[in-house]
């Protein structure tokens, strides 16, 4: 079942979905400045929020809702200048980061199992 739609969590989905798009954009200029490392640490920034986003919402919109706030500004900075400037090369990490950090936000976001309320390890309705 989900669970209810309030102003609260509403909320709580905005702000991650703007930590999302900042994680992105940092994600953004760290991943070829300090390659492998800054990549790698990129995508661990994500995972984090996602996870984070899951368990602090403990709904699976709570891990989509800095997916999709990541998503949107790795686009819009994907997109070139009238200049010709991008920030993004053409280089193999640009691509990791782009396909890797989707990979990361959708597998954040479809685990299998949410965390449970505190309380007994039974299942309800036994």
């Amino acid at each position: 079942m989900a669970a209810p739609l309030s102003a609260g969590r509403l909320a709580l989905y905005a702000v991650l979905a703007v930590l999302g798009a900042l994680v992105g954009v940092a994600g953004g200029l760290v991943q070829a400045g300090w390659f492998p490392g800054g990549l790698t640490l990129a995508l661990l920034a994500l995972a984090g929020l996602c996870y984070g986003g899951l368990t602090a919402a403990r709904t699976r919109a709570g891990g989509m809702a800095p997916g999709a706030g990541w998503l949107v500004a790795v686009l819009l900075l994907t997109d070139s200048r009238p200049e010709g400037d991008f920030l993004f090369g053409a280089g193999l990490g640009s691509w990791a980061f782009l396909l890797g950090g989707m990979v990361v936000a959708v597998m954040c976001a479809t685990l299998p199992k949410v965390p449970q309320p505190d309380g007994s390890s039974v299942r309800l309705g036994k």
